[in-house]
């Protein structure tokens, strides 16, 4: 028999509908994380060491691999919301076929622009605070003028003077500096034109040096670059560092020109030797992805060597023994136990944190179990987005039809085994050449996906 108990206090509504919307929907809630956490405790205790580095000074990078519907975004949102009390800022995007880590035709930028718009701090936590961290750096600097009874704009180029010697940090510190300028005139449309700079908007180095006079924009070629600057610039703006989260790694693993994947992964190398070597100062990377996009060794991370040699599994941590210092990190499935437990924060949750509006007693919550474990076997714990959809769903009938009976409804359940709609098996036949860090075929003409 298991214990289960739950916090004091009701759930606010905000919360509750969040979580059960995107819980329907199959998708991560972005708030109320906290409320359906279950297990994992030695995986978030590592992500917090690599939080608090990141506090620190240091630089961190994490890649979590997990089957479909394992719970990775679930994790990465959580890891999120942690960064977040933290006083990081964070920043966070999917990738996909417009938006990567290299590319020559405005995809890194889009991917850029997209962690921008999601920028999100702990009194922004749903993204859209870029401004409120550039008016907070130059809040600090007018509070730090006053206080040494200088000119606002010396004080303001002397922190930013930092910036310069990075790659890109003269015109950073420029673009900050015209902000000033604006603050202090009340220009908006030159306030508007540094933000839409820093949110990589300005697709011409013409429009740039029109608005701004500055000749240089955000692109794909200084993508990393401006992610390291910025780190640096929200540590000046009193925030203790900067989280990157890059979700759907597969996207890179699905690309069927083989020099455009390797140039991609080439990034994912440059980001990972920044991050051990501890040269990003106050900069922390997570990403997420499946057991194939890191193992294949003709078209996953392993098909690089140099990222395979820095990626491998440490070959002591095996028969029960873990190691949770390495930059890959295997989220560990959930146990029945844990299941269990999930369901009655589920409960918890659609009840608003009132035991008495349970809509199941604990005898459904087993029952539905072995409903699942009939239908899919272990699979219902272990990647567990279609079990939490269908047990959501259960709860909603329930709700809306008083006088029905759980029984009645748990033998018409339809639950099947979660699959991967975005990544079919490779054909037998299919042999790609072998990556090398210099060469590569253009084209995997072999290759093929069912979609």
């Amino acid at each position: 028999m298991i214990s289960v108990t739950h916090a004091t206090g009701r759930i606010r509504p905000r919360d509750r509908d969040a979580v059960i919307q995107s819980l329907r929907a199959g998708v991560v809630p972005r708030v109320g994380q906290q409320h359906i956490q279950v297990g994992r405790v030695d995986e978030v205790t590592a992500l917090v060491g690599d939080i608090d580095r990141i506090v620190d000074g240091g630089s961190a990078f994490r890649l979590v691999i997990g089957e479909y519907g394992a719970g990775k975004s679930f994790f990465l949102n959580l890891v999120r919301s942690i960064a977040l009390e933290r006083k990081l800022v964070t920043v966070h995007a999917d990738l996909s076929p417009e938006r990567r880590l290299y590319s020559t035709g405005g995809h890194a930028r889009g991917l850029y622009a997209e962690l921008m718009r999601n920028l999100s701090t702990r009194a922004k936590p749903e993204g859209g605070a870029m401004l409120p961290v550039v008016e907070r750096f130059i809040t600090t600097s007018l509070s730090a003028a006053r206080s040494r009874g200088i000119d606002a704009e010396t004080v303001i180029r002397e922190r930013l003077s930092d910036l310069r010697e990075l790659v890109g940090g003269y015109d950073f510190a420029e673009v900050v500096a015209a902000y000033w300028r604006a603050h202090d005139t009340g220009h908006d449309r030159l306030r508007s034109d540094v933000v839409r700079w820093l949110r990589a908007e300005f697709s011409t180095r013409t429009d740039s040096r029109k608005a701004l006079g500055v000749r240089t924009i955000i692109d794909d070629r200084t993508f990393y670059d401006h992610l390291k600057l910025f780190a640096r610039f929200v540590r000046l703006a009193g925030f203790s560092g900067l989280l990157v989260c890059l979700d759907e790694m597969v996207n890179l693993y699905k690309m069927s020109h083989t020099r455009a994947r390797n140039s991609n992964y080439e990034q994912v190398l440059r980001i990972l030797n920044d991050c051990l070597q501890g040269s990003a100062a106050g900069l922390g990377f997570v990403f997420s992805g499946t057991p194939d996009m890191l193992f294949d060794t003709r078209r996953g991370l392993y098909s690089y060597p140099a990222l395979q040699s820095r990626l491998a599994e440490n070959a002591f941590a095996r028969k029960g023994l873990v190691d949770f210092s390495g930059p890959v990190l295997r989220l560990a499935n959930l146990s029945p136990e844990d299941m269990y437990v999930l369901l009655t924060k589920l409960r918890h949750v659609y009840a608003s944190g009132d035991p008495d509006a349970y809509l199941v007693p604990d005898e459904a919550l087993t029952a539905f179990m072995e409903h699942c474990a009939s239908r899919v076997g272990d699979a219902y714990f272990r990647t567990p987005r279609t079990t939490i959809k269908e047990f959501v769903n259960l709860l909603a009938v329930l709700d809306q039809n008083p006088g029905v009976n759980w029984s009645d409804l748990i033998d018409r359940i339809d639950i099947e085994q979660e699959t991967n709609p975005d990544l079919a098996p490779l054909p037998a036949g299919d042999v790609a050449p072998p990556a090398t860090q210099t060469a590569a075929s253009d084209d995997d003409n072999l290759i093929h996906f069912r979609l």
